[in-house]
């Protein structure tokens, strides 16, 4: 069955009502690395904007027959997140997701979604909005075009990086995160694992993305999280829990810098054409 573009582009969005609490941000937090107290203490508490990611989740939507997509090749490719006000630690939270664009590269070349969701409060005040590029790597030569297809933001190479950040990732922080809503067995289950190629189970993209999130936060804002803005990714190459990410950070103006990770054991690069905004 292949996908039908004007099903998937015209299909009802998936509206999810949430719930947030102060253990629910501290276990996000706990599962992205952070011990700091303002992170992990609930009479201090200040949940990472990366939390976001995690809100109003629609669960992996693509594996529901109706999609028509060849759901085991699908790789999640870039996310952004952009923050219109703080977090709150409690209350109901509103995820609205709707794929807006598709793009076509070709027969055997796959295709291209990007998908959005919306998060606002229960009283409908938006929160964040979050876009991400998801890769149909099966599903090319529907009849669509590529035109518009988001490029990679060039990184500033000819310098060095302003900032290097090196967070270690302790051995069971995959299993940790998984709590915060993405059960994939990917991460937990060795032998699914091995199926798909991987040596052992590895760590959650998302969870990668809110490590490099923490070592941002630190070094731009005086670790106060209120004062992210934005945070635009392309994932690269999954990292092993227990493994030590190296983030280069270059400021390239007011409130805005570029920056990517790195795997230090193997020099492997997980995150690229990173972009961050805070105030």
């Amino acid at each position: 069955m292949a996908i039908n573009p004007d099903y998937l582009l015209n299909r009802a969005p998936v509206v999810v009502r949430d719930q947030l609490s102060p253990t629910r941000c501290m276990l996000y937090a706990l599962g992205v690395g952070a011990s700091e107290l303002d992170f992990v203490f609930e009479e201090r508490l200040k949940p990472l904007p990366t939390l976001a990611a995690v809100l109003g989740y629609p669960g992996f939507m693509w594996r529901d027959p109706a999609m028509g997509a060849d759901w085991q090749k699908v790789l999640h490719g870039e996310q952004s997140t952009v923050i219109h006000r703080p977090l709150p630690t409690e209350g109901e939270v509103i995820g609205t997701t709707r794929i807006i664009r598709l793009f076509d590269k070709g027969e055997g070349k796959g295709a291209v979604a990007l998908v959005e969701r919306k998060i606002t409060n229960g009283a409908g005040d938006p929160l964040a909005t979050l876009t991400m590029t998801t890769l149909l790597r099966g599903d090319g030569g529907f009849g669509g075009s590529a035109e518009g297809l988001p490029v990679p933001r060039p990184m500033p190479e000819t310098r060095a990086p302003d900032i290097v950040s090196e967070l270690p990732t302790a051995d069971n922080l995959a299993l940790i995160y998984r709590l915060s809503g993405d059960l994939n067995p990917l991460h937990i289950d060795p032998a699914v694992a091995k199926a798909a190629g991987f040596n052992r189970p590895i760590l959650h993209g998302l969870a990668t993305y809110g490590v490099a999130g923490r070592a941002l936060i630190a070094a731009l804002t005086d670790n106060d999280p209120t004062r992210l803005k934005r945070l635009d990714v392309r994932f690269s190459s999954p990292v092993y829990p227990g493994e030590t990410i190296r983030t280069e950070i270059w400021r390239t103006g007011e409130g805005r810098a570029s920056f990517r990770s790195f795997v230090t054991e193997r020099n492997v690069m997980v995150l690229n054409n990173g972009l961050v905004e805070y105030a």
